[in-house]
């Protein structure tokens, strides 16, 4: 079993056992100390990400990637089971972090909704948490069906350009 920690992973622990603890204590000053370290840890990330927040367009992923990648469909039950990106699991948006166990930080992941807004509010916080690996799908399902699903990669590259 690994025991070494990064600094970063280290700094996150102690910041979910600060909020635990503030949560037990019922201390409001402790509680109030955790949204400005919250705060702050996203203004770094803010700092430091890529143009785009990890988005990535449906061209830009190979059909051969799909199976690469743990895909995340972050819309409600309903929707998922009414029709879904091949291969992809229903985490709904608001339950990302709470269910984040499933979701691994050693492989690819992609996260997408109907238009590319819940997705990206659960792969912001994704990051933030440390989830480095996760990419938004830009337009979210209407524009991945749009462009040509497992195929809008391939189309794109066909296409004769002016």
């Amino acid at each position: 079993m690994e025991l070494a920690m990064d600094t970063k992973t280290l700094y996150r622990s102690m910041l979910c056992f600060g909020a635990f603890w503030a949560t037990l204590s019922g201390h409001p000053v402790c509680a109030a100390d955790n949204k400005a370290v919250a705060a702050d840890e996203m203004s770094a990330y803010l700092e430091f990400v890529d143009y785009g927040g990890g988005t990535i367009f449906p061209e830009q992923i190979p059909k051969a990637e799909y199976a690469k990648m743990l895909i995340i469909d972050t819309r409600d039950a309903a929707q998922f089971a009414k029709d879904h990106i091949p291969g992809a699991i229903n985490i709904e948006w608001r339950q990302v972090l709470s269910k984040s166990a499933q979701i691994p930080k050693d492989k690819p992941v992609l996260v997408y909704c109907n238009t590319g807004s819940l997705s990206a509010q659960s792969g912001f916080a994704l990051r933030v948490a440390g989830w480095e690996n996760v990419r938004i799908l830009q337009g979210g399902y209407a524009e991945w069906k749009a462009k040509g699903g497992m195929d809008a990669n391939l189309k794109a590259s066909s296409s004769p350009h002016h």
